[in-house]
């Protein structure tokens, strides 16, 4: 089994600059356990694959917090990190656009 790269644009890595460090490790240690191996790998509680015109194919749980991604030849390119109370306008922001 293959590893993919993983790569976070400019707006993730200020989401994870924003956030406690505690909070900032438990998430960079759940990408890197769900999604260096087997990001396409949908799973009830964890990854989606997202629906609808979206910037982000998929959608990572990490407790409280949601990972936008997609995936692309063997490369995970984080789009955004965010609290889950913050994903509705995130969701609204992406469909207008």
């Amino acid at each position: 089994m293959a590893s993919y790269s993983i790569h976070l644009k400019p707006a993730a890595i200020d989401d994870l600059d924003s956030l406690r460090k505690y909070d900032a490790t438990k998430i960079l240690d759940g990408i890197e356990e769900h999604l260096k191996w087997e990001p396409l790998k949908e799973s009830r509680s964890r990854i989606k694959k997202l629906k609808g015109k979206q910037q982000a194919e998929f959608r990572l749980r990490i407790d409280d917090w949601r990972i936008f991604y997609n995936v692309i030849a063997n490369e995970v390119w984080i789009l955004r990190i965010l609290h889950k109370e913050d994903t509705v306008s995130f969701y609204k922001k992406e469909n207008t656009s």
